[in-house]
């Protein structure tokens, strides 16, 4: 099988364009540094395309590996055929591969075994040929009369039925036609939790036409013993179909029978199987897609940007930790108040935070939205201090200050006190921050605790990789968690790196990096244009040019009887640059376009500016709500279903898909973001469920 050119037919890509990327990848080229600095060589294909690429890349080349070993499966056993060797070399599919193996794969004593063992096996192939024969010609000390005789073909023929290529590519295509999922509920299992699963109770749906979403809320709730689902099509046309390849004669109700057998204790059973892996895993693959989306729109957030903020983790019972913060995102200071119930204590935890702010001359603050959230907000506000107060998420802070990193970083520090810390710096900075906890705890997915872990986890690391290197990473501030997502760093490169400008003070420059331990010429040619260090003399070591793209450069500013720094000052001088005039066999137009935008603004930062905002002040609690109003929010969280909305009130409220838009939409994210401000207007409110339904239809 030609890979390239498979991999170019699944994506709509040139099979040179993949053969180049292949390359690279096989060099030990990340994905981010192909995409962004080997523009030429590949034609110019975008992250998504490599990264498609080097996916399909290891699945073809385990689908690879799996036919070398049945090839010499095959061949040590006297089986291969140059027929058969010729179908297995040019199938694309590893279930059609194993299917043209299943014949000859080593089998445990099954009946048609056993019956081949007694001699039957003539008997079977006379049958099926339509021949005339006396059964009394196969008695033995196993087959004592006809019965036996006659069941140990059916045995036979059974499972030959099972093992054809061509009835099992036929019935596989009518299961993806036309198969149903049915679901009912175990009524001995049935509690008061049961009833979120009541919807698939009584449940009939075409397999093609079930979402993914309520795919896996099924598979919930049959892991949990709620409910029995299954995967079925038409007994007669399944009988049918098989006939075709099985068609009667003299001998028909012996065929029949072994088509009905063939096909309920052997066929169905496995295509069901098969059906149930693969709409999981497609169910899975959307939801992971989901999660992707929703993560990344997150970790991209429009950051405050260096300011000293003042970080509140509130709580009621214990009172709420406060943090001061400096503009690196360093501790400052913490305390303890209490002016949220029962305490009350407003007038001696309004002094604390007015001292505070006038000690450290805190630019924001940035208040958890957890319980107590809105009333700290209030209570902030009532103090007119002129300081904006911004309402951040705080998922997965707690995770994070019970983390290793968290001990590492503050280890005499209390939890809710780093916990504070996490809220004060994902307002700062929500990329830097984040990339510290586990992605799953973020709680930006659609039933990401159902779906496959490995491939949950492999794509939620891309999209965190993606996100950090798309931004770029200062060098001498940055944490070693987020170094670790760096292309071509890896958590032990990125903790030599920490210990190394901890040692020496800081890096000078780009290049100093070789200097780390494990940092080798690859590594470094990987890593480079995604670091930046501010400082460096060299003033292009703080933007998103490629030190082997320096001398370039540095030819530009020549030609022009200027110095570099002067090209990125003077926009006139920039504009005057005659690109073509720099082509060459390794660098084009692509490359010479993003030198000159990084030239424009030295390390710019892709994400948004940042926007304040603020809920409702008159709506607190659910309670607050009323039908048809309409209030701002916050997209939290993007489903295939719809969109949850923060209003302010500590419960999100769903906007369904159907409400998102005037007009048909088959995909929310089509319409809204995680971080989105929306306007939404209420339309019923469930106190005791804690249940609110917006719609966006304004």
């Amino acid at each position: 099988m030609n890979l390239y050119l498979q991999i170019g037919k699944d994506f709509g890509i040139r099979e040179n364009q993949v053969k180049k990327v292949v390359e690279l990848l096989d060099d030990g080229s990340t994905v981010p540094f192909i995409s962004r600095y080997r523009k030429e060589v590949t034609g110019e294909l975008d992250e998504v395309a490599v990264l498609n690429i080097k996916e399909s890349l290891e699945k073809y080349r385990d689908l690879e590996k799996r036919k070398v070993a049945i090839l010499k499966s095959l061949k040590d056993n006297d089986f291969l055929t140059k027929d058969l060797e010729s179908k297995i070399s040019n199938t694309t599919s590893m279930s059609v591969l194993e299917d043209l193996y299943l014949p000859f794969k080593p089998k445990r004593k099954t009946r048609g075994v056993k019956a081949k063992e007694a001699g039957l096996e003539p008997l079977a192939n006379e049958i099926l040929l339509g021949k005339s024969f006396s059964v009394e010609d196969f008695y033995n000390d196993i087959v004592k009369n006809e019965e036996d005789a006659i069941k140990g073909a059916k045995d036979i023929i059974a499972e030959l039925i099972n093992e054809d290529p061509m009835v099992r590519s036929s019935l596989r295509g009518v299961y993806e036609k036309r198969a149903s999922l049915k679901c009912s509920v175990v009524k001995s299992k049935l509690d008061d939790d049961a009833e979120k699963f009541k919807d698939y109770f009584k449940y009939d749906e075409p397999l093609n036409k079930v979402p993914s979403h309520r795919l896996l809320a099924i598979l919930r709730g049959v892991s949990k013993g709620y409910l029995k689902f299954g995967i079925s099509i038409d007994k007669d046309e399944a009988h049918y179909v098989i006939s075709k390849y099985y068609p009667g004669n003299r001998h028909r109700t012996i065929i029949e029978d072994s088509i009905a057998d063939s096909y309920k204790r052997l066929l169905h059973p496995s295509l069901e199987t098969e059906m149930k892996n693969r709409y999981k895993l497609s169910a899975d693959e959307t939801a992971v897609e989901i999660f992707q989306g929703n993560l990344r729109e997150l970790l991209l957030a429009p950051p405050l940007g260096e300011r000293v903020v003042l970080a509140i983790d509130p709580g009621l019972r214990t009172g709420s930790k406060v943090v001061c913060l400096n503009k690196q995102g360093n501790l400052l200071e913490n305390v303890l108040i209490k002016p949220l119930p029962p305490h009350n204590r407003t007038e001696e935890s309004g002094k604390v935070l007015k001292s505070l702010c006038k000690k450290y001359n805190v630019e924001a603050f940035s208040v958890g939205n957890g319980t107590g959230g809105r009333e700290m907000e209030e209570f902030c506000k009532s103090l007119n201090l002129n300081i904006p107060i911004i309402m951040t998420n705080e998922s997965g802070a707690s995770i994070y200050s019970a983390s290793k990193c968290a001990r590492e970083e503050f280890p005499d520090l209390d939890l809710t006190v780093r916990g504070a810390i996490s809220i004060g710096r994902r307002l700062m900075d929500p990329l830097a921050e984040l990339v510290k906890i586990d992605p799953k705890s973020i709680g930006v997915g659609q039933y990401q605790h159902d779906v496959d872990q490995k491939l949950l986890k492999v794509s939620l690391e891309n999209t965190v990789v993606s996100c950090v290197n798309a931004v770029g990473v200062e060098l001498n501030t940055a944490s070693k968690e987020i170094l670790s997502y760096v292309a071509g760093l890896n958590s032990s490169t990125a903790s030599n790196i920490v210990d190394y400008r901890g040692t020496v003070g800081g890096f000078k420059s780009r290049s100093e990096l070789l200097k780390v331990k494990g940092v080798g010429k690859k590594a470094y040619e990987q890593a480079a244009g995604f670091l930046r260090v501010r400082n460096s003399k060299n003033i292009l070591d703080h933007s998103g040019v490629h030190p082997e793209r320096y001398s370039l450069v540095e030819t530009m500013a020549r030609d022009l009887n200027v110095k570099v720094d002067d090209l990125i000052l003077n926009s006139s001088l920039r504009d005057r640059i005659d690109l073509k005039k720099y082509i060459s066999e390794e660098v084009g137009i692509p490359t010479l376009n993003d030198i000159l935008l990084e030239l424009s603004k030295p390390g710019r930062d892709p994400r948004d500016e940042f926007e304040l905002f603020e809920f409702e002040d008159s709506i607190k609690n659910i309670e607050d709500l009323g039908v048809e109003m309409i209030v701002p929010g916050i997209v939290t969280n993007v489903t295939a279903f719809g969109a949850f909305v923060d209003i302010g009130v500590h419960q999100d409220g769903l906007v369904h898909i159907s409400q998102l838009s005037n007009s048909y939409i088959s995909d929310p994210s089509l319409i809204v973001k995680t971080g989105q401000k929306v306007k939404v207007k209420v339309m019923d409110v469930d106190i005791k469920r804690k249940r609110i339904s917006l719609s966006m239809k304004l």
